[in-house]
């Protein structure tokens, strides 16, 4: 994920090095939340489950094994061929790790402070700190139009 650049002079010189001994080494390619792994395309449904090629079954949303869920060869344009089984939207998707702060300090970078997350994982993790971000903005966006142009209206 890239960085900033307000926010570079909190992370390390060797911030490279660190996030790929974090990926690769601890977490061998694997996210550390949903196991999906790294730089491969995987079928992923809206529920969040995904089909584990590499050992032939359906995992969820936290990488836990499904049990009863038939393998994507049953699966034609969406539908399950197998009756009783909900059609959620499938799609798929390239997966890339990242490595997450997980207290949202970008300035502390100890080791059990970092995690290796997948797109979706880093996402969800970071969605507080977006949530209060996106306020923030709008507010200081409102702050100006009021001060300078008149009420603010967003553009739609």
């Amino acid at each position: 994920m890239p960085i900033r650049p307000s926010q570079r002079w909190y992370y390390p010189i060797d911030w490279r090095e660190l996030s790929q001994c974090i990926r690769f080494e601890r977490a061998r390619g694997h996210c550390e939340q949903c196991r999906r792994p790294h730089g491969e395309r995987v079928m992923v449904g809206d529920n969040g489950s995904w089909w584990d090629e590499s050992l032939g079954h359906w995992r969820d949303a936290r990488g836990r094994r499904l049990r009863g869920m038939p393998s994507p060869a049953l699966l034609i344009g969406n539908q399950l061929l197998l009756a009783g089984f909900p059609a959620p939207a499938w799609r798929s998707t390239f997966v890339v790790l990242a490595t997450a702060h997980l207290d949202q300090n970008p300035g502390n970078n100890h080791p059990r402070n970092l995690a290796a997350l997948c797109q979706r994982c880093h996402l969800a993790h970071d969605r507080p700190a977006h949530r209060r971000q996106r306020w923030q903005t709008l507010f200081y966006r409102r702050a100006l139009g009021d001060l300078f142009a008149g009420r603010y209206t967003p553009i739609s």
